[in-house]
């Protein structure tokens, strides 16, 4: 049955009902014009409830006059929605992002009406959800209704991320450029971060890193090595100038050999014209990318992770700043346990040593009050600041104690001896 076709996006959205339980694309490929529509359109339902990971400029849903009117739920927060989960006006789910799609399938989680973006259909009819496979290929697979803004400005990608036109409720056409993430990896301290994590690397290594400027500033240095393959859930532009230089070429991969494998892609237009239409670069599906049984059959995984905050026995919080909820739990376990699954594989959490402009140490004695542990201390194999690497695995907590101290800031060492002793009755 073809999709009805709209002539604008607040005519594809009239068909959300009161009640209703939506999920949005996200990443790269957040539909800004349909939720845009579903701003205004929302004012004149109830009791609407968002799902979401992270999403690009979707402000106008997180509007005061649509409280009573829309909900959002978040399993990763942004910009968009931070303020909203600190002050108790949206919800948090701590979910590994490989459990998503499971939540979904399983029917744990019911979906009324998937919002989505992707390319226009081809001579098949197939559409391409683009540069986010994500969690939304699960979405619209137990969707009631899928309305699709369909832009063709969205870049065709391979893999699982495909989706007949025929199954889609109501569509619309624009051309509007995505969202792009240019990625400053100059500063000081990334660079010094850069080097440190790049002394770990080696030939051979299956690499997974996040998003920013301390993993970009990573693969700046890993010019000269060979072989690296890319299993992730997510590249940036970090990755393209490895690519054309040859030092990633996923050789020595036994999952998807020759293939960089991803999960979604934020950054640069050049970013997105690489992976239009290349065979080389495959989409897949978080459930199956982040699969730590999965990750663990490429050898020597190399994990790249970033925190906000570490304590001295290695715990590790990346998804809130004491009980202020600031992003998710992510992929970071599910490719921490994979590399330490993974035969000579390998993870590492790296992160600047403070925070606040210098006032604040990352390196903690004990957590904030409320911060969640997204990795335990017996996950960790790496911290790394631009002081140094400190290796943790297999340490004592006397011996993890002095490792961190060792690479935080100078300035918080003195003090953080003294309430390690205080604290934890360890004599460094």
């Amino acid at each position: 049955m073809k999709p009805i076709i709209c002539h604008t996006a607040l005519e594809a959205i009239s068909l959300i009902k009161s009640g209703e339980t939506l999920w949005t694309h996200s990443m790269g490929a957040t539909p800004q014009l349909l939720l845009d529509a579903l701003a205004q359109h929302a004012l004149t339902r109830s009791n609407l409830t968002l799902l979401q990971l992270h999403t690009e400029h979707a402000e106008s849903l997180s509007h005061p006059s649509l409280k009573n009117h829309l909900r959002h739920r978040c399993y990763f927060g942004g910009a968009p929605t931070r303020k909203l989960l600190q002050q108790g006006e949206a919800d948090y789910v701590p979910i590994f992002l490989s459990e998503v799609p499971k939540l979904f399938r399983s029917g744990e989680q019911k979906i009324d009406t998937a919002i989505i973006q992707v390319s226009p259909p081809d001579k098949h009819g197939i559409c391409s959800l683009g540069i986010s496979v994500e969690a939304t290929l699960a979405a619209c697979q137990v969707a009631d209704k899928i309305i699709a803004h369909i832009n063709p400005m969205m870049p065709r990608t391979h893999g699982d991320g495909f989706i007949h036109y025929n199954n889609l409720t109501a569509v619309f056409e624009q051309s509007k450029a995505l969202p792009q993430h240019v990625i400053d990896s100059s500063d000081k301290t990334s660079q010094a971060i850069g080097r440190h994590v790049a002394t770990l690397v080696r030939d051979g290594d299956c690499l997974q890193m996040g998003i920013g400027a301390i993993p970009d500033a990573v693969l700046s240095c890993l010019c000269g090595h060979k072989n690296l393959g890319v299993h992730t859930e997510l590249f940036s532009d970090g990755v393209l100038n490895l690519v054309e230089l040859g030092a990633i070429n996923n050789s020595r991969k036994k999952v998807h050999p020759g293939k960089t494998v991803t999960g979604f892609a934020l950054g640069s237009q050049r970013l997105y014209d690489f992976v239009d239409d290349n065979p080389s670069v495959i989409f897949m599906d978080i459930e199956q990318v982040n699969d730590t049984a999965i990750i663990r059959k490429n050898p020597n995984v190399m994990s790249i992770n970033s925190a906000l905050q570490v304590d001295i026995s290695g715990q590790v919080c990346a998804d809130s700043i004491g009980t202020q909820i600031y992003s998710g739990v992510g992929g970071q376990m599910d490719f921490i346990r994979g590399a330490g699954l993974s035969e000579g594989g390998r993870s590492v959490i790296a992160l600047p040593s403070t925070a606040l402009n210098g006032t604040v140490s990352r390196i903690a004695t004990v957590l904030s009050p409320g911060a969640g542990v997204v990795t335990t201390r017996a996950h960790v194999h790496y911290i790394v600041t631009e002081y140094g690497c400190a290796y943790l695995r297999g340490k004592s907590l006397k011996e993890r104690a002095r490792a961190l101290i060792d690479i935080a800031h100078p300035k918080f060492r003195e003090q953080l001896c003294q309430e390690t002793f205080e604290m934890w009755r360890l004599q460094l």
